[in-house]
């Protein structure tokens, strides 16, 4: 057969499944649109396994084929394999298994490639352009709380992911800025600053307290609580000076939610709910003249098959709700955004809603049935626990404030950097910076190494534990390699164009091939959502890295592999750096 010539970038899963696709066709050239298997092995016979023989010889057989069995196929699958360079050999194991060992030369160039090229060469391609990502989403006038933290630490993640695989992301932050708490907030704003442009933050106090006293007041006064519904129609109407309250209020709130975004590096834009309120009566209209919207006990509806309740998209009383809302913003997003993929971050108890949202976006025609683009997909969490299994609070039973949490993980951070002798060696800067890395660090990676529909616990000790799965360790573990590369004294600029990387240990072969497989885990990660991917892939690069670096045999500084070796380091730290960017985590260079 003709060598197919390979390029030395990106996905060694995909740039196999491109072989086994030529050999397939050539195998069963009866059989149309036979996708490869390709997986990582997990056992000692090779690297990667294509896994089509049993599937096939299951279709294939009774139809006078002259193969006699899933290892038959198997064999013919490796034999017509297009020569590559990427494979060293195969072989063919139980029902048919084709078992591929990868070219160590290739490998190595490969890996050799990416550190001169950079590691953007190896980011996955999804299908779409543009995707929005939202995410965060706290309520105005009250307090971020973990679940807001799970959110917007999850968010980010999917976000920076999909930015690394050039997708445009419009991060959308779909604040609770509209209903009828606001008539309560600004009748109480009235009552307490008259000249309520005058009232600052610091006048306000805790906003938290604010609107606990408000809603005190709401629920023992019906003379307030019908002031308070009388403001709610005049903000919905437009009033002036209703709107200016309003605004002051959410103004408030947004410095409050300012110094958590800050403190994460988290970046987003806000369209809240107020802003998809004009769209809502069209897109109403729109579905009614579908025939999707039915009446039922007073209110609008749309039925969804199989669930057993509606889909209320306007209240008895005429009033719209979060239905209303999310799919005049669906609408608003697939059309004018021109969105491919829109992705919702919020807690595990939305996922129905969200089913019947996008069951109700099908039925309208605006999403194709199936799993097609465009698509919309819930990406749900799991709670954060206290130490007592519960819910996780302060001892008061409040939210724990989300500023407060993450300030105690950088003064945690920074007491454990003093304690280790670092205020005489490092400068304030140094230490300020490296407690923030740290700190802020921990909390995102306890938080993302877990399958984010589980629950968890949070446990400060255990995340800044600088031993174990932790981002403490990796973050040592990456400055602990900028630390070998700096002791050898060499430009590694330098070395990258001129010296050779060579994988002839197994326990550089071992790094080189986990190297490779970066791309995949991140394409994986990508398309079923799930950060955990990316933090494990991180946690077993930096074991087989370590097993690497502590084996005599492999002596980096002052042995005859020097410059091989401080490659191999380099691309290491570059994979580790890049993981901890989608992660959102800042790495540190000395410890």
């Amino acid at each position: 057969m003709a060598a197919v010539k390979e390029e030395c970038k990106g996905n060694v899963k995909a740039q196999l499944a491109k072989l086994f696709e030529v050999s397939l066709k050539v195998t069963v050239p009866n059989e149309a649109d036979v996708d490869p298997l390709i997986a990582a092995c997990t056992g000692k016979f090779g690297d990667y396994q294509c896994n089509n023989a049993m599937g096939l010889w299951s279709k294939i057989k009774g139809k006078g084929t002259q193969f006699r069995g899933p290892p038959a196929v198997g064999e013919a699958i490796k034999n017509n394999l297009p020569t590559s360079e990427i494979i060293d050999s195969c072989s063919v194991a139980g029902p048919g298994f084709v078992n591929v060992v990868l070219s160590k030369n290739w490998m190595a160039k490969s890996i050799q490639m990416m550190l001169i090229e950079g590691i953007d060469t190896w980011a996955p391609q999804p299908p779409v352009k543009t995707a929005v990502v939202d995410f965060s989403s706290p309520n105005i006038a009250k307090e971020m709380h973990v679940g807001h933290l799970r959110s917007t630490i999850i968010g980010d993640t999917l976000a920076r992911m999909l930015e690394f695989s050039k997708v445009k992301v419009l991060r959308r932050n779909h604040v609770g800025d509209w209903g009828t708490q606001f008539g309560m907030l600004i009748e109480f704003l009235f009552e307490k600053f008259p000249n309520f442009e005058d009232a600052t933050e610091t006048a306000i106090g805790d906003l938290q307290a604010f609107y606990k006293a408000s809603k005190q007041r709401f629920d023992s006064d019906p003379a307030f609580k019908e002031r308070a519904q009388q403001a709610v129609v005049r903000l919905q109407g437009g009033d002036e000076k209703y709107r200016r309250a309003w605004a002051q209020i959410c103004e408030i709130s947004r410095t409050e939610f300012h110094k958590v975004y800050q403190r994460l590096g988290v970046h987003l834009e806000e369209k809240g709910e107020s802003f998809y309120n004009p769209y809502i009566p069209g897109v109403i209209e729109g579905l009614t003249k579908q025939g999707l919207v039915e009446e039922s006990q007073g209110a609008r509806v749309i039925f969804i098959d199989g669930i057993n309740i509606p889909l209320i998209v306007v209240k008895s009383d005429g009033g719209f709700n979060y239905a209303s809302t999310d799919l005049a913003a669906l609408w608003y997003r697939l059309n004018e955004e021109k969105a491919e993929w829109i992705i919702y971050v919020t807690d595990v108890g939305q996922q129905q809603h969200f089913d019947m949202v996008f069951k109700a976006a099908k039925r309208a025609g605006w999403l194709p049935q199936g799993d097609n683009y465009p698509k919309a997909s819930h990406v749900g969490f799991g709670l954060v626990l206290g130490e007592d299994g519960k819910r996780f609070r302060t001892r008061n039973t409040e939210v724990v404030r989300l500023v407060d949490l993450l300030d105690e993980a950088k003064n945690r951070s920074k007491a454990a950097l003093i304690e280790r002798g670092k205020g005489e060696e490092w400068t304030e800067e140094e230490i300020e910076s490296t407690a923030d890395a740290v700190g802020y660090g921990a909390v995102k990676y306890a938080d993302l190494k877990n399958n984010r529909l589980t629950n968890y616990t949070f446990n400060f000790d255990q995340m800044l534990n600088d031993k174990g799965n932790t981002a403490v360790y990796l973050l040592y573990a990456h400055a602990r390699i900028c630390s070998i590369i700096r002791r050898s004294g060499k430009d590694v600029e330098e070395l990258k164009n001129k010296g050779t990387l060579v994988l002839e240990h197994k326990d550089e072969r071992d790094l080189g091939l986990h190297l490779l497989q970066f791309a995949e885990v991140v394409e994986e990660a990508c398309t079923n959502l799930l950060p955990n991917v990316v933090c494990d892939y991180l946690y077993s690069l930096s074991e087989i890295f370590s097993k690497f670096y502590s084996n005599p045999e492999c002596k980096v500084i002052g042995s005859d592999k020097e410059t091989s070796r401080l490659l191999l380091c380099e691309a290491t730290a570059v994979v580790m750096r890049k993981c901890f960017n989608l992660l959102g985590i800042t790495p540190i260079y000395k410890i």
